[in-house]
Parts: structure tokens; sequence; C-alpha cells
């Protein structure tokens, strides 16, 4: 993979299911350093590591994160994604969530999904946003796009340091016309080069 990645692309590896829906941070110490072993021959072309819990890990058990974090390796990038909504709804338990990812510098994943957008929080916990886009396929995933654009130039002007945004889509291969709408504009927006990607339509 190193190999024949190009030299300014970046991995963002997923955590295993084992360590996050089997064992769900319980006892996975051993694991996680497994999974570190096999990640470090990335070397620079390492990114921020992405953490997606299931549906149903609910803020009961909210002592099972900080060990984690605890031995997660402070050199490598960490993005959580917690996707029960009682994460949020309580503003006290959201407050403890936001302490703890805050205390070892990791970042909370941000889910934008079309038509379902009760996780959409606006928190940053470190320099880095994490943002997963959900399309539906829709005029209207252009339109939340500019929406980003905006947003993420408010975080950038607030000392924002590393995006990752990544598009989903319910057809994916509309996902590459997203992305390279996205492309183009945070270019122009942000005086960048980003290569934009080939769609069907660019090769015509």
């Amino acid at each position: 993979w190193y190999g024949k990645a190009t030299e300014d692309f970046q991995f963002s590896p997923k955590i295993p299911r084992i360590i996050s829906h089997i064992k769900r941070l319980n006892d996975t110490e051993r694991l996680v350093d497994d999974v570190v072993a096999n990640m470090l021959p990335l070397k620079e072309k390492l990114g921020c590591c992405f953490l997606q819990m299931p549906d149903n890990f609910m803020p009961k058990w909210m002592e099972r994160l900080e060990p984690f974090f605890k031995h997660w390796p402070k050199e490598i990038p960490l993005a959580v994604e917690l996707r029960h909504t009682d994460w949020y709804n309580d503003q006290h338990i959201a407050d403890q969530l936001n302490d703890l990812l805050l205390k070892y510098n990791l970042a909370s994943v941000i889910v934008d999904a079309a038509g379902r957008r009760d996780l959409l929080h606006m928190r940053l916990t470190n320099a880095t946003a994490f943002i997963r886009y959900n399309g539906a396929n829709h005029p209207s995933d252009y339109t939340r796009l500019d929406d980003w654009l905006e947003r993420i130039g408010e975080w950038y002007e607030q000392g924002l340091k590393q995006l990752y945004f990544y598009v989903h889509q319910n057809l994916e291969e509309a996902s590459p016309l997203l992305s390279a709408y996205f492309i183009e504009k945070f270019n122009k927006k942000f005086g960048r080069d980003i290569v934009i990607p080939q769609t069907l339509a660019s090769k015509k």
C-alpha cells in the first residue's frame, strides 16, 4: 500500500470491527497493539484513523472510552464516531464526552446524513475536522456541500489545521461527482490545488 500510493496520499484506516463491535472496547489492548503494528509501515502516509462504534453503544458504557483512549498511541491521530443519539441529547453527557476527547486530543466524527441530521453536532475537540457526508442522490446534496464550505471557512479562521471530508452516496457512482464539485469549490475558496477526481462526465 505504501509503495502504490502517491507521495501526497494518506490512508485513514478504520479500526477493525473486532475492537469496536465485537469486543466493544472491552479488553482490547493487545488487539490495538496488533492493529497499530500493522499500520506503522504506512509511515508518513498514515493519516487520521477512524473508530466507529455500533449504533447501540450507549453512554452507559462511557467508562470503556477512557482506557481505550489512554492506550491509543498519541502519535497516531484518531477520530471517534459515537452513533447513538443519547451521546448528544443530554448536554451533561455530551460535555463529558467532549472533555474526554479534548483530554486525549482526539477528533469527534461529524456525520451529515440527508433526511437524518440528529447526529449533526458541530463541536470540534481538536484542530482536526473529520466529516462523513452522506448524500441522497438529490440536488440538495450540492447545496449542503455549499453550506459545509462556509462552515469550514469559519473553522479555518478559528484555527482549523486538518480536514478529512468523506463523501458517501446511496448510488456510489455519483460520489465522484459530489467530490469533484466540493474539491473545485474548496480549491477556489482556500487557494489550494487538490486534484479533482475524474468522473464519467469529465471523460466525455
